[in-house]
């Protein structure tokens, strides 16, 4: 039996009751926080409440909390007219800023803002901090250490949405160490953040490879208000809706067609698996979702661990290393990845197709589900009313160009780059934490 036995006097005001609250880890923390002479996050930081205002016809870029990646602290900005807003849209924030997820613990985001731009924006959903008194690397870093992580989630009051306050991540005790410490530290984000920016990079080039291979490197996918198309199409295909017969559609597949190395249809080049894992209810299963996937780069950025009798019914496709997993689900698109790993006992939700290699190389099976041409011919397969979803028998309608050998190896290759700088750039911010963490476990 785990217990602690607490006086009156620290029950924090009476504010706080639950046993949970007074765990012997967090009581053991904050002593040895309070030996090592931490001082309050408000004593470095303050929130500076620049408030947003949005105007009607300007654009902001805007960050909310499941676009912010939980290992390093990468944020993704969506584009936004100021008519457009949503509520949440709150905080103006600048180069230099750490924002810090206040509902927790299922989305324990942390990131610092990189870049100096006009007009970027993050949601009600987070604390914006700003320091002038130690490096904002550094505080990065220390809000995202485990213990500290653990206290926050520790601060949450309410069951269904659990969160906390501004106050409580300004209330948070620092330990500073030395400005030489510090520096380390803040080396290791710079560097981390440096790969980060080269992952970017050779993705880049993988996308720009096949675009310009194709020539569709500067194409315009613009709508047009009719089509003309024969009944006969029409009862082909099964369909009558206006927008499957958009013209930008029939532009792309031109440019499949007209491609020097000929095309083929979708599953002779891709093979497309319905393997399934029959789930043991006492067997830890290794999960991955659609917001596990990280849609800039292509990768898993979290697996979850669940017992086979907690898994969710959609919990189902199994995975392998070099598998491709691709959205069913119209608003989700994006949301496509590459399997690096090779981990037993990986199972994927029934949202995903599960491409495996044949005539193309996986990365390359990756650039392609994520280029202009097979995400837009994906969109147009996708059916339905409340879920609109694409089926798996629609992709036999797809053609994809016969990509050289020579130019598959090119885009593999950038892929590769893409996803080891990344790995790199993870390893380096685990070094940071680790650092963060052994000086507030300190003890003599």
């Amino acid at each position: 039996m785990v217990f602690s036995i607490i006086k009156k006097s620290q029950l924090e005001g009476a504010l706080r009751l639950d046993a949970e609250y007074y765990q012997p880890e967090y009581l053991e923390l904050i002593n040895n926080l309070n030996r090592l002479k931490a001082i309050s996050v408000s004593d470095i930081a303050i929130n500076p409440s620049r408030k947003f205002k949005p105007k009607q016809g300007e654009v902001f870029n805007y960050i909310e909390i499941s676009e912010v990646d939980l290992s390093t602290g990468e944020y993704s900005k969506t584009e936004i007219l100021g008519e457009n807003a949503p509520d949440r849209a709150q905080w103006i924030i600048k180069k230099g800023d750490i924002i810090v997820s206040m509902v927790r613990p299922i989305r324990n985001a942390v990131s610092l803002i990189t870049e100096d731009i006009k007009n970027l924006v993050c949601s009600s959903g987070f604390a914006v901090l700003k320091s002038e008194k130690v490096e904002p690397e550094y505080l990065f870093v220390y809000l995202k250490s485990r213990p500290i992580v653990e206290l926050l989630n520790r601060r949450t009051t309410a069951t269904m949405y659990p969160a906390v306050t501004i106050d409580d991540i300004l209330n948070t005790k620092i330990i500073l160490g030395t400005p030489k410490f510090r520096q380390e530290v803040k080396n290791n984000v710079l560097k981390s953040q440096k790969e980060l920016e080269n992952s970017k990079l050779f993705y880049s080039q993988a996308e720009n490879l096949l675009l310009e291979e194709l020539g569709l490197k500067d194409f315009e996918n613009k709508e047009s208000l009719f089509a003309i198309v024969n009944l006969s199409e029409v009862k082909k295909i099964n369909r009558i809706d206006a927008e499957y017969f958009q013209s930008k559609y029939e532009k792309l597949i031109s440019k499949i067609e007209v491609y020097k190395n000929g095309f083929d249809n979708f599953d002779n080049l891709i093979e497309i698996s319905n393997v399934k894992t029959e789930v043991n209810p006492e067997k830890e299963y290794k999960y991955v979702e659609l917001a596990d996937v990280n849609e800039n780069l292509g990768i898993v950025d979290k697996i979850q661990k669940i017992k086979g009798k907690e898994l969710p019914s959609r919990a189902k496709m199994k995975l392998q290393k070099n598998d491709v997993i691709v959205s069913s689900v119209e608003g989700s698109t994006n949301k496509i990845a590459l399997i690096n790993d090779d981990m037993q006992d990986l199972v994927g939700s029934t949202g995903f197709f599960i491409l495996k290699e044949k005539y193309f190389k996986p990365e390359v099976n990756l650039i392609l589900m994520k280029s202009i041409i097979i995400k837009e011919l994906l969109k147009r397969e996708a059916q339905g009313t409340i879920l609109t979803a694409i089926p798996s028998s629609s992709l036999k309608r797809i053609i994809l160009p016969k990509l050289k050998d020579d130019i598959q190896r090119k885009i593999a290759d950038s892929v590769k780059k893409s996803h080891n700088a990344r790995k790199k750039a993870r390893q380096g911010l685990e070094e940071a934490k680790a650092k963060v963490e052994q000086l507030i476990e300190f003890k003599n």
